[in-house]
């Protein structure tokens, strides 16, 4: 009799711990349903960005993929017009950040960028000068006798402000005493190399230069604040990392290598 009920004891011991195994199987499953992580990122994207942007976004794309080992970043630099051109053309694109406005709205209005794009930086111009400013420059004024002054092409936005800025500040510089580079990188090289005797360039483009210029500063009155606008394509193919990146750039560990770039912030 002690041995039948000893038996029984056992059973509705291993009974009850069935029992409790399996509710707290389903309680962990749902537990472990709602708090599992996302997928990690993963997957190429081409960024198509202003050649101003080079330093800053080469070093932010490697900090990107190392938050995010399953990704990589591939950077098309050049000029905003050229690059939204190819975006235009059907280049595979997944985002661009655009030196100006204006070439972004080209894209906007034929409603081949997500949403609306965010300005992520600002930047403004400078003047840069062969090494020691042989030449004395001081103002916008004294370009227009000095020699060979290198400028970013009228359709490119470095161009276009430097041309805002003359304008603005009353100086005229003769077209035959200009040499017009494809972007902001041809134009500092023009100086850089010996071919200008100075130029009109961001100061981005000015602090990376170091030693090979000497900046010589616009008066705020007489310079251009550029705005970088950045977004993602309609036709992303990985549009999820597209996304990351952007937002990458705009946090607060992107915006502090921006910001050591010289970049002012975007507000």
């Amino acid at each position: 009799m002690k041995n039948t009920h000893r038996l029984l004891a056992v059973a509705l011991a291993v009974s009850t711990l069935v029992l409790a195994a399996c509710g707290g199987d389903s309680s962990g499953d749902r537990s472990s349903t709602s708090t599992t992580a996302a997928d990690p990122l993963k997957g190429d994207i081409t960024v198509s960005a202003a050649a101003s942007l080079t330093d800053a976004y080469t070093e932010i794309g490697k900090d990107f993929e190392a938050a995010h080992p399953g990704t990589k970043v591939t950077f098309n630099f050049d000029s905003s017009g050229t690059l939204s051109q190819q975006i235009l053309d059907g280049a595979p694109v997944d985002a661009f950040t655009s030196a100006d406005e204006a070439n972004m709205t080209k894209l906007t209005d034929k409603d081949l960028i997500e949403g609306t794009p965010s300005v992520i930086a600002r930047n403004q111009l400078i003047i840069v000068t062969k090494p020691g400013n042989p030449k004395g420059i001081k103002t916008l004024a004294d370009l227009s006798s000095v020699g060979i002054i290198s400028l970013c092409g009228l359709d490119v936005p470095c161009g276009t402000f430097a041309q805002q800025a003359l304008d603005g500040a009353g100086v005229k510089i003769p077209e035959t005493s200009t040499t017009r580079g494809q972007n902001v990188k041809a134009t500092l090289t023009a100086v850089t190399e010996g071919d200008a005797v100075a130029g009109i360039v961001y100061v981005t483009d000015a602090d990376g230069a170091g030693g090979k210029v000497t900046a010589v500063a616009i008066p705020e009155a007489q310079n251009v604040i550029a705005s970088y606008p950045a977004g993602v394509l309609a036709a992303s193919k990985n549009a999820a990392v597209a996304r990351a990146f952007v937002s990458y750039v705009a946090s607060d560990d992107g915006q502090a290598v921006l910001e050591e770039h010289g970049f002012l912030p975007p507000t």
